[in-house]
């Protein structure tokens, strides 16, 4: 229910002087004008002027993760520059050019000046902050370690959104080459090859197979464009609705993308980073090993390692070790179990986690250049054959009847 009322609060633009009587203005989230001019005068500011803040024409910014990344490096920075929690948010709000992330700390602003912790207001805002965000910073407030702490939450963070850039680089080249292949060749059959099929009707002889073959596909573009087209759009919409949907439909297809050659060799490599990445922040902040494994299924971006690691904690909660639960799984490579009982027998997990954490995001980075290296000359060698092939069907009747002339 705090949640909710939470999420509800506006942001109002309010002038006002301090003790000193000095004009100054600002902005606080909070219900109501009377709760913000309350809250201004707990704050010694005689408030003259107190009114909502109006909503741009096209609505605020989008706060995305890269915002929340950099929110907490730089929170952590000013945390163990010792400058005091609420100073530290406005700082950061004045100077956040993303009106949806300035909007989100003021909020979190006031819910800490009204005397919340940290972790609480950020448990109001779970879009934006995730369990495992949010699990860190409390474990920091108990420990009475906050500063070091969300060093660590930034460190992961950016660390979490370096590897999901890779991923989508990665799963960008392979569309890119589907999608430019299908638009050039849907252009020449609509356009180019039909000028060709009206010169040819004239010919009064058989055309050549592949001419024939081309200028039938060419009829097919030219009278069903439209439903070629919706049929596209609508299967790449109905997959994305199924993987939000159908917990079976993305397992499925998790589980597929995996044995993809070479993208699924990157997309294994990265939920073994981010399982290692996330297990090791959680393991330094001090969280329960089974508390800790709860959150990070949540966080390693494959279904599959994500079930595994669910099935891993229910075991490690009856007392087997980590590295044999892992053995279990056939998802992690001997490398990764060996320096995980090594790493338990030294008490160290959280030290050889990240070692490991660091291996495999440099495989994924290293990964996704080859990636990028042969695709390139094979999107080359796919348009080259597609437009190559459908000019040299077009002109081999015009050969043909060449020949004809000139024999």
């Amino acid at each position: 229910m705090a949640a909710s009322t939470a999420a509800k609060q506006d942001i109002f633009v309010w002038e006002g002087r301090d003790k000193k009587g000095q004009k100054i203005k600002g902005e606080l989230g909070g219900k109501n004008i009377s709760l913000v001019r309350a809250n201004l005068r707990r704050q010694g500011i005689n408030p003259t002027k107190v009114r909502k803040k109006s909503k741009p024409l096209f609505g605020g910014g989008r706060v995305k993760a890269k915002d929340i990344a950099l929110f907490a490096r730089q929170l952590a920075t000013m945390m163990n520059s010792g400058v005091p929690l609420v100073q530290a948010f406005d700082i950061i709000g004045r100077g956040h050019e993303n009106k949806g992330m300035h909007d989100l700390l003021v909020t979190i602003k006031a819910d800490v000046e009204g005397g919340s912790n940290l972790s609480d207001a950020l448990g109001k805002h779970p879009y934006h902050f995730d369990e495992l965000f949010v699990n860190l910073v409390q474990a920091g407030e108990h420990a009475g370690i906050l500063d070091d702490i969300l060093d660590k939450v930034a460190t992961y963070k950016e660390k979490t959104e370096s590897i999901k850039g890779k991923i989508k680089k990665a799963m960008f080249y392979p569309t890119a080459v589907l999608a430019v292949s299908f638009i050039i060749t849907a252009i020449l059959m609509i356009f180019v090859v039909p000028e060709f099929a009206n010169l040819f009707s004239g010919f009064g002889a058989d055309l050549p197979a592949m001419t024939k073959f081309v200028v039938t596909l060419s009829g097919i573009f030219t009278d069903y464009w439209w439903l070629i087209f919706g049929g596209i759009i609508g299967s790449i919409v109905g997959l994305i609705q199924a993987k939000k949907r159908s917990k079976a439909f993305n397992h499925f297809l998790d589980r597929a993308l995996l044995k993809i050659p070479v993208l699924g060799t990157i997309l294994t490599k990265a939920a073994i980073a981010r399982y290692a990445r996330t297990m090791s922040t959680m393991f330094a902040a001090g969280v329960p090993l089974v508390e800790a494994m709860t959150s990070v299924a949540g966080a390693v971006g494959n279904v599959v390692y994500g079930e595994a690691v669910i099935k891993m904690r229910d075991e490690v909660a009856t007392g087997t070790q980590l590295n044999v639960t892992m053995q279990k799984t056939n998802l992690f490579p001997n490398m990764v179990i060996q320096m995980t009982a090594i790493g338990e027998e030294a008490g160290s997990v959280d030290s050889m986690l990240g070692k490991v954490a660091d291996f495999y995001e440099e495989e994924v980075d290293n990964a996704v250049d080859s990636l990028s290296s042969l695709l390139e000359p094979l999107i080359m060698v796919i348009l080259g054959t597609l437009v190559g092939g459908i000019v040299v069907a077009m002109y081999m009747p015009i050969f043909q009847m060449g020949k004809v002339i000139s024999g």
